[in-house]
């Protein structure tokens, strides 16, 4: 016994270890961008909570928080995630449940009649049929036979040693049950009412219903990621949807206006060319660049639906349902004064994707504990009580009890190589869930160094393109006083205002790309899901 609670304390398999990627000191394309930008990157060991912990409050956009809150309580998607969570659990709970014994209930009547065309088995020592329909019986069996039947009435009260009842649905093999066949001594009616309760266990003493639990438990925690990550992600996608949106707006906005500055431009075309100082070419020149910009308005008027349908499904909600909240315009969110990014190093604690990847390798790992355990004997102890009588008010005496107990030890031989092969089977596994783990990681790294260098980079072409469409306007605004005074050619105004059309609708979608590479930036730094 000491043995085997020593033996007991033991695990087959690989205690885990977690891997331990190499991780750079910093962010490489944090190097020199402190300076110069309008939101700066920010390095430093305790930056990575600022950055990641409800990141959509930087922006100071109620709508937006509005937004994000309504889809983490509805969302489908969200809903599935959790439903995932509650189905590990169970899964696990179901895992916990072998270390303890079933105990099942027992209790049922038979009442059984033997057939009278069997012979008892009883002086046959030449191992005759024992069986037969219009065989005469044995001159050793027949006094027997006779006996038995002098002494059971119509209705015994004894059983006689017939079979119990055959469970319906049962694995018993084919053939007769006993050599006195279902019913039990031939011509005898019986009765048996019986209770009581079977048990079973097996006795862990390799660890391998251990290690199985083990790998439940991590299972469940990958699982448990895998609805972070898809919170994260959804508040990446509610983010970039709400910020596209805005843009659309800003860019139909501008689209209009300039449709009415060429409506304007148009007019005094067409009353020069009244007067004579306009050629029917510059009216059609100012009528085709009218027409253009028109053409424009439809698909930014296509773009700020979609946008509203894909919020109103984000939150739960059918497509339409913030068409009249999100309708009206509103200018982007602003840009946070920095962007705290912290460590490479944090990503391991902060990503849920490389969460879940370092739990499927435990979970692997695991496994290769509960594959071992099968080579190993595995020992069980079945055990039974309760009470048999033929008369139902005998049924509770103590002198109708039964009982057995049944220490077992199940040893594979056969089937050895298949255990074996799992074995190796599950130690492949894990080896391919630690080389898993390790993509994870890298394309997190590359997720980060790409939001980085676009986040920065583009604040840098949106500088540039504030001073192109400064100097974009004071041209047309040039152009077109020398137009009117008669100065310049009318071709000079046209090429003037597709200039100042395209800056303006130029630095719209920069200064949406700024903020959506800052959601991407914050996604690949795994943010949100803390809260």
């Amino acid at each position: 016994m000491l043995l085997l609670l020593g033996v007991s304390g033991c695990s087959v398999g690989p205690n885990y270890s977690a891997p331990n990627p190499a991780m750079a000191e910093a962010f490489s394309e944090v190097q020199g961008a402190e300076e110069g930008d309008n939101a700066k990157l920010v390095s430093r060991p305790e930056a990575g909570v600022e950055a990641t912990t409800r990141w959509w409050y930087r922006f100071h956009d109620s709508e937006l928080e509005s937004l994000i809150q309504r889809a983490l309580k509805g969302n489908r998607d969200l809903k599935l995630a959790a439903a995932r969570v509650r189905e590990a659990r169970l899964q696990r709970a179901v895992a916990t449940s072998g270390f303890w014994p079933s105990i099942d209930v027992t209790g049922g009547y038979n009442r059984g009649h033997g057939s009278e065309n069997v012979e008892l088995p009883f002086g046959n020592p030449a191992g005759g049929s024992g069986a037969s329909g219009s065989a005469a019986p044995s001159a050793a069996a027949e006094p027997a036979a006779r006996m038995a039947a002098d002494a059971a009435p119509a209705e015994a009260t004894t059983p006689a040693g017939g079979a119990m009842p055959a469970v319906s649905g049962g694995n018993r093999p084919a053939g007769p049950a006993s050599p006195l066949g279902e019913g039990g001594l031939p011509g005898v009616t019986t009765n048996l009412y019986q209770a009581g309760f079977d048990a079973s266990w097996e006795l862990d003493l390799f660890g391998g219903r251990r290690r199985a639990l083990e790998s439940a438990t991590a299972q469940l925690q990958a699982v448990e990621e895998a609805e972070r990550a898809a919170m994260v992600t959804l508040l990446g996608e509610v983010a970039e949807t709400y910020l596209q949106l805005r843009a659309g707006q800003r860019r139909l906005e501008l689209a209009q206006q300039n449709l009415q500055v060429a409506k304007d431009t148009l007019a005094i075309v067409r009353a020069k060319f009244d007067t004579g100082f306009a050629t029917d070419l510059e009216v059609a020149r100012q009528t085709a660049e009218v027409a253009t910009i028109e053409a424009t308005l439809p698909a930014l008027q296509t773009g700020e639906r979609v946008s509203i349908h894909a919020l109103s499904v984000m939150i739960g909600d059918p497509p339409a349902t913030l068409a009249a909240e999100l309708s009206k315009s509103s200018p982007l969110p602003e840009l946070p004064p920095e962007v705290p990014v912290g460590l490479p190093s944090d990503l391991l604690r902060r990503r849920p994707d490389i969460r879940q990847a370092e739990r499927d390798v435990a979970a692997a790992s695991a496994r290769i504990g509960v594959a071992t355990a099968e080579l190993l004997p595995q020992f069980n102890l079945a055990a039974a009580f309760g009470f048999d009588s033929s008369e139902p008010g005998d049924l509770v005496d103590w002198s109708s009890h039964y009982y057995s107990v049944t220490p077992g030890v199940h040893f594979p031989l056969l089937d050895w190589g298949r255990a074996k092969t799992n074995v190796r089977l599950s130690d492949e596994t894990e080896k391919a869930a630690v080389l898993r783990y390790e993509s994870v990681v890298a394309q997190a790294m590359l997720d980060v160094e790409n939001a980085l260098v676009r986040f920065r980079n583009e604040q840098i072409a949106r500088a540039a393109r504030v001073e192109a469409l400064d100097a974009n306007r004071r041209a047309f605004t040039i152009a077109r006083q020398r137009y009117e005074q008669g100065l310049v050619d009318s071709l000079v105004v046209f090429e003037a205002q597709r200039s100042l059309l395209a800056a303006e609708d130029a630095l719209a979608q920069s200064e949406a790309m700024v903020r959506l590479h800052l959601v991407a930036l914050y996604k690949a730094l795994g943010g949100g899901w803390e809260s």
